[in-house]
Parts: structure tokens; sequence; C-alpha cells
């Protein structure tokens, strides 16, 4: 199973704003070849660390492709690139962010970190992905999504939007 966390806390010229941007990352990972098999319910969180930058929204995705875990990585930042995204500082809001989560069971230390080294403590992230993949078991910990939903560390505002 391969996971893609998506998210957005900024407005894209001519696409719209973080929710608008999310929606159309879907289309665009979509234009590019990679199959998405399901789309969580979108989010709206608070930012991770808390900061005064806008709220972001929020989702995880389920994809097929043929691509290694290096380049789906790469193939995931030239999407982000096509969004405007420059990478200039951590944790800086952003147009669009895309995050490779989890290829199968992959545990990787390099290019890219798998499963994604702070998943397990984001409520952001473990929320969706308990909606698109609710028998996901995280490799490392060997804990499924609902023992990582409960372990969450408090104060993580993350709330479904439209119900």
């Amino acid at each position: 199973m391969i996971l893609l966390g998506v998210g957005s806390n900024l407005s894209v010229p001519g696409i719209g704003g973080p929710a608008d941007v999310v929606a159309a990352a879907v289309r665009a990972l979509e234009g590019e070849g990679v199959t998405v098999a399901a789309v969580s319910p979108w989010y709206r969180s608070a930012p991770v660390p808390a900061s005064d930058q806008p709220w972001y929204v929020n989702g995880v995705l389920r994809v097929e492709t043929d691509l290694d875990a290096p380049a789906l990585l790469a193939l995931l930042h030239t999407v982000e690139a096509s969004f405007g995204r420059v990478r200039r500082h951590v944790n800086e809001a952003r147009g669009l962010d895309l995050d490779l989560l989890a290829y199968h069971d992959q545990v990787r230390e390099h290019g890219p970190h798998l499963p994604h080294p702070r998943m397990h403590q984001r409520a952001f992230v473990l929320l969706p992905l308990r909606d698109v993949a609710p028998g996901w078991r995280h490799p490392l910990l060997g804990l499924d999504v609902a023992a990582l939903v409960a372990a969450l560390p408090p104060g993580q505002i993350t709330e479904r939007i439209g119900g």
C-alpha cells in the first residue's frame, strides 16, 4: 500500500484557496500516471508545530504506481513545484505539500525516509489515513492506525471538513 499526504495552507494563483489546491493536486497526480485508489475526506488543521501561519487543509491518498519510492518522491516534488512551491524553510506555509508517507512495508533511512518519520505524531496525517486505510500498520512500530491515533500527543486541532 502506498500512502501520500496532501496539504495546503496558502492560495495558489490560478487554482484558488487551500481546498481547491488539494483537489487540484489529486488531479495533477492522476495526470502524471499515478492511480489514485482512495482519497480521504479533507481535514482542517492547525499548523504543527504551532505558529501564526494559516490553518491547513490536509488529506491522505492511497495510490498505485509502477514508480519506485525515490522516483515517486521526485514526482511529488515536481508536482509541488508546478504549484509554485519553493522550499526555503522547514515548516513554512505552502501552497502545496505532498509527502510520501508509506511505500508498501518499506523501511528506509535515506532517499526517501520510510515510513515518514513524523507521521505517527500527526493527527492531520493519522485521521485521514484511518479513513482510507483503517487496517494499515506502521512497519516500524507495529501499531495499527487506531492505536497510533490513541497515542497522539494532545493539543493538535484537526477537524473533518463537511462532517
